[in-house]
């Protein structure tokens, strides 16, 4: 089958990225993080003690949770969903702030006074949106920037995450990273194991970190791709919303089956909170697999 379920853009890696993960691969030494974190402390303007390293970017909500214990949060929903069990696990009670359905868009107003942490996407997952930064008084703002690299602004937030594996196609390396205020990120380093980033991820965040060119590139080739993609679908009928990252939102009830039946996997939402089976994810992929998703969606309708 083809996969557009998960939203990791298949196209070819960065050869610097692949040298230097060989690179690591081939070292007998332990992890050293230092050189990751002065790298991504200078693209993103910060100091390095304002930078955590992570074991994948889902890493970061479940140690805000156990760490900070919040007792009242809440997120921004259709969203990412590890970041509520992550906080459900760590006892607090989460309130659910759901978007617009049309629009995709939320009014902060909407965030209750008294919570102590928020999360939201930006860009958001699966929505594709985006939304201005906002402070919330008394409340940490955990930003999750998991799909920023294919945005041309770097989101704000008083944390935020980032990920290395939706643009870079690195998965199974689990690299991301937190930027945050030094006093937090010293804590959160406090309730973790010794090496828990390992060799091949802290390769992969320098090396990514100093490529500048390499994001704007495959950025461009998302953005041109998921326009073919989007017009393509909407020709045929169907509802699309506009989206900034390597996936789209659309409106396909009681299609995941019969794309099945053609050999195509796409995302059901009916697990995000405020979407139900009518929707469904589509990541964006290269120009012959698209053109086969569209093909196989204009044979079922």
């Amino acid at each position: 089958m083809i996969d557009f379920a998960v939203n990791v853009w298949p196209g070819q890696r960065s050869a610097a990225l692949d040298l230097a993960l060989g690179s690591a691969l081939a070292s007998d030494r332990y992890p050293d993080q230092s050189a990751a974190r002065r790298a991504l402390a200078e693209r993103h303007g910060r100091r390095p003690d304002e930078v955590l390293l992570l074991n994948g970017a889902c890493e970061a909500f479940w140690l805000l949770a156990q760490s900070l214990h919040p007792r009242r949060a809440a997120v921004v929903h259709p969203a990412f969903t590890e970041p509520e069990a992550a906080l459900h696990a760590a006892g607090a009670e989460v309130v659910r702030v759901v978007r617009e359905p049309e629009t995709w868009s939320f009014d902060p107003a909407h965030i209750p006074g008294d919570v102590e942490m928020v999360v939201v996407g930006n860009p958001n997952n699966p929505t594709g949106d985006v939304c201005p930064s906002f402070r919330h008084d008394g409340a940490l703002v955990v930003v999750d920037g998991s799909f920023a690299d294919f945005v041309p602004f770097d989101p704000e937030g008083d944390v935020v995450v980032r990920s290395l594996t939706k643009l870079w196609g690195i998965a199974g390396i689990r690299a991301g990273y937190l930027l945050g205020p030094s006093e937090l990120v010293t804590e959160l380093e406090g309730q973790r194991q010794p090496w828990s980033v390992n060799s091949l991820a802290c390769a992969a965040l320098e090396v990514c970190a100093l490529d500048r060119e390499t994001p704007l590139r495959i950025a461009a080739e998302v953005a041109s791709a998921r326009e073919r993609l989007t017009d393509s679908l909407r020709e045929l009928g169907v509802r699309v919303w506009p989206s900034v990252a390597n996936f789209v939102l659309a409106e396909l009830p009681a299609a995941v089956e019969p794309l099945r039946a053609h050999g195509i996997a796409v995302r059901p939402c009916a697990s995000f909170p405020g979407l139900d089976d009518r929707y469904v994810r589509v990541a964006v992929r290269t120009g012959a697999d698209n053109d086969r998703l569209v093909r196989a969606v204009e044979a079922i309708l």
